[in-house]
Formats: structure tokens, sequence, C-alpha cells
């Protein structure tokens, strides 16, 4: 990871705005940078100044080859950060927006084929004569119903068995 200096990670930043439009991610982490292990404790008394100064690390990926970084003083933080703040808006102005009227309708459908499951399903009819189609129609239904539930309950007893080795694991 290369260090560089607040002009050329903010265009290198654009760059890679700009090449991950369409598709990709980038990752922008802030970090206080440390002293080697000196402020881990971070005792400080009230009312007491902490004699060291700490720069802000900032650190962009694509997750993949580009990597750089740049460290910002806290002199210059407040002129950094309208500088930087003023970059992504311009940048995640570009975004696609969720389609929530898609989300929504799928989250109906979802809701609609749960209740259709948890409905149980009438079978009437005669065996034999006019009505014999449709009550053949309903015991295939309540079969499939049965074997739906059968395989969702399937899915929930090795979704709870992973979570448990899951946190044994840990």
């Amino acid at each position: 990871m290369q260090l560089v200096d607040h002009d050329t990670f903010l265009k290198q930043l654009v760059t890679l705005f700009e090449s991950s439009k369409d598709q990709g991610s980038i990752w922008i982490t802030h970090k206080r940078l440390c002293y080697d292990k000196e402020d881990t404790t971070m005792k400080v008394e009230d009312g007491a100044e902490d004699p060291h100064v700490y720069p802000c690390l900032l650190r962009v990926s694509n997750g993949d080859k580009v990597k750089f970084s740049t460290k910002v003083d806290s002199t210059d933080l407040l002129k950094f950060h309208q500088v930087y703040g003023a970059l992504l808006k311009s940048c995640m102005a570009s975004l696609r927006k969720r389609d929530k009227k898609r989300e929504k309708q799928r989250a109906e459908e979802a809701a609609a084929r749960k209740k259709k499951l948890s409905e149980p399903v009438v079978v009437n009819g005669s065996k034999r004569g006019g009505g014999r189609r449709k009550r053949q129609r309903q015991i295939k239904a309540a079969l499939k119903q049965q074997e739906t539930l059968g395989k969702i309950k399937a899915k929930e007893e090795a979704k709870a068995k992973a979570k448990l080795t899951s946190e044994e694991a840990l």
C-alpha cells in the first residue's frame, strides 16, 4: 500500500470512483494513527491534555490491485474533510438507486406464498362423478404443500444446526 499526499490521494480516489461507476466496490477506512503501542491504553485524566497529536490515516482499496492511503494531521483535518466531503458527494450522485417498487412486490409475493402454505388445502368433492378431477387436483395440491413444508422444516433445522456448530467453534 502506497502512502501519498492529500492531492494525489483525492485525484486517485476520483479515478477509482470513475473506474468503478458501472460495476465494483470501493472500501474506504478511517483510522487514528497510533504511536508504537504507547497510546493503546488511552488513559488521560480529566482536565489533562494528551501530549501527542494523533493523525488520521485514510485507506482506500477496490479489493484487488488498487490500494493507497494518506495521513492527515489534525491541523489539516478540517480543510481536508471539506474537500473530501465535496468529492464524495459528487461521486456518489451517480450511484444507482434501489428499485423499491420491485423489492416491495417481491416481499408481497413471498408473504402471499407463506400465507398460502400456512393455510391447509381443503379436499372436498365426490370420489366419483362430476367433482372427481377437482378433488384429484386438491389432493395433489395438499401433497405438494406437505412436501414443501417438509423441505422448509429441513432447511430451518439445517440452519439451526449450522448456527450451533458455528457458536461452538467460537
